[in-house]
């Protein structure tokens, strides 16, 4: 009693490595959620009918166990809130399709929760016309190096224009460049 099932929740949840998680463990979730109705009870039935301004053993119960309340809610709300956090990560690690060892740790809502996130992503990004999963991690170098796999032709690049030509080496910036590559009329030169 007194929070500690609630703790063991946030301890089991930090100990598994970082954007993983332990299978949901809905029966000490639902332990937390009955202790949390006990307390509730045994507050209640030492305020009943009490002198608010007497300060006695009745009116210290009753204030421990609104604390436990306090506590065991926000152990929960943390355990859930880290859990959504890892499930958020996955969409954008993993993708839209979860792995089955990683669904069967997940129960019915949280499954529900990531194909709502899912879609709401999808949603934006059409919204957008932008891809959000590509280069998760920004460039080092704006500009990059590449070869015309195509005859392109004469190109206009923001300030200049450039003639493409099959097999021709060029050092474009790479939101010039990307729009070809994804065509297949160049490619990225890696020394």
């Amino acid at each position: 009693m007194y929070a500690r099932r609630a703790a063991q929740l946030l301890q089991e949840l930090s100990s598994c490595e970082e954007g993983q998680l332990p299978p949901y463990n809905g029966d000490k979730f639902d332990q937390v959620i009955r202790e949390c109705e006990e307390h509730s009870r045994q507050f209640q039935s030492l305020i009943r009918d009490k002198d608010i301004e007497t300060k006695n053993e009745d009116h210290y119960g009753s204030f421990i166990h609104h604390l436990s309340i306090i506590r065991n809610k926000r152990c929960l709300m943390a355990y859930m809130y880290k859990r959504a956090e890892v499930i958020q990560s996955y969409r954008w690690n993993v993708g839209r399709v979860l792995p089955r060892e990683i669904q069967d740790k997940l129960n019915f809502s949280e499954q529900e929760y990531f194909k709502n996130y899912c879609s709401v992503i999808d949603s934006y990004m059409k919204d957008l016309d932008l891809d959000l999963t590509v280069d998760m991690v920004p460039p080092k170098d704006p500009y990059i190096r590449v070869r015309v796999l195509s005859e392109i032709g004469e190109v206009s690049l923001g300030d200049h224009a450039v003639s493409l030509t099959k097999d021709s080496f060029h050092f474009l910036r790479r939101t010039d460049a990307e729009p070809f590559i994804s065509q297949g009329l160049m490619e990225e030169f890696i020394e």
